[in-house]
């Protein structure tokens, strides 16, 4: 059989607040929406914006962080994968059928203003590791001093 993916990328920002519910198993459950824009012109040649909506949910841990630092308008880096799932509806008898993104990573862009800590987590992180995303990657001042203090001639321009 042949190898197959699913796997989704979403920058976005939050539409509500998220519910927050337990399975009767005692699992806990985010659900929430994100919405992603896109930018098209139209046929007039005017810009027009195109937001998408997306139904997210978030299980155990990482249904925790999104209880305690998500809220509307949080702006999240998300990772995950989509499901569609079907069940009847008790009124009408009809199937129906809801496609949603089951949340496996997650990273909160949002400042500590807008109502996040800057936290990121992983689903498969054990409970014990923190992943605090709020630290600067960049190299620290003067690392490359020597870079900078190397004099470079046209002479060692390859072009």
């Amino acid at each position: 059989m042949a190898k197959s993916v699913n796997k989704v990328i979403l920058l976005g920002n939050v539409g509500k607040d998220p519910e927050i519910r337990s399975t009767p198993g005692g699992t806990m459950v985010a659900s929430f929406s994100l919405a992603t824009s896109d930018r098209q012109k139209d046929t007039q040649g005017n810009w027009q914006d195109r937001t998408e909506w997306h139904n997210l949910v978030a299980f155990t841990r990482l249904a925790e962080i999104v209880r305690d630092y998500v809220k509307k308008g949080s702006k999240l880096y998300i990772e995950g994968k989509i499901q569609t799932r079907s069940w009847d509806d008790k009124e009408s008898g009809q199937k129906r059928y809801r496609t949603e993104i089951i949340v496996n990573d997650l990273s909160l862009l949002s400042g500590r203003d807008e109502g996040s800590g800057g936290y990121s987590r992983s689903a498969n992180q054990s409970s014990g590791q923190a992943a605090a995303s709020n630290f600067d990657q960049r190299q620290p001042a003067g690392a490359d001093d020597v870079a900078q203090s190397a004099e470079i001639s046209d002479e060692d321009i390859p072009f």
